[in-house]
């Protein structure tokens, strides 16, 4: 069973310790990245291990746009070693679920953003219900769902 559990101190070394397939460094930044910039944005994201039973075998990391207001889902990522599994698919189920309940605010949109030539993903975001914007920067599609209609959940 695939679950969530926010980054501390027992387990941001896993996180720093998780491996991107060949090639996947021009999709996603590495957790060792997205753990700064959490430190940075501290007071409007939480970032989490996905893990299967006891073991990370990815990471992701929402954030709150109090401008906009909207979720931005950032930087997920599945191990290589567990890619291909699903766990990608189970773990947006989670993360969605967890945006439901508003952690940071009352706001029923989830925003990310997929480089163009990563199909795998596009496809699994769209499965679940996610829509292009419009929106295309530098190479990435953004894409966004309305938590408030989504029946997936």
């Amino acid at each position: 069973m695939i679950n969530l559990r926010k980054i501390s101190e027992e387990n941001f070394i896993d996180a720093f310790n998780l491996k991107l397939g060949n090639g996947q460094d021009k999709f996603v930044s590495h957790p060792i990245r997205s753990l700064a910039q959490a430190y940075v944005y501290r007071t409007q994201c939480q970032p989490f291990g996905i893990y299967k039973e006891d073991e990370m075998v990815g990471y992701v990391m929402v954030i709150y746009d109090y401008d906009i207001p909207e979720y931005n889902i950032w930087h997920m990522m599945i191990d290589e070693e567990y890619q291909g599994k699903g766990y990608g698919k189970a773990a947006l189920k989670c993360i969605l679920s967890y945006i439901v309940a508003k952690p940071f605010g009352d706001s029923n949109r989830v925003t990310l953003t997929c480089n163009e030539d990563n199909k795998l993903a596009l496809a699994l975001y769209r499965n679940i219900g996610f829509t292009e914007t419009g929106v295309v920067d530098d190479g990435e599609i953004e894409l966004s769902l309305d938590i408030s209609t989504n029946h997936i959940l």
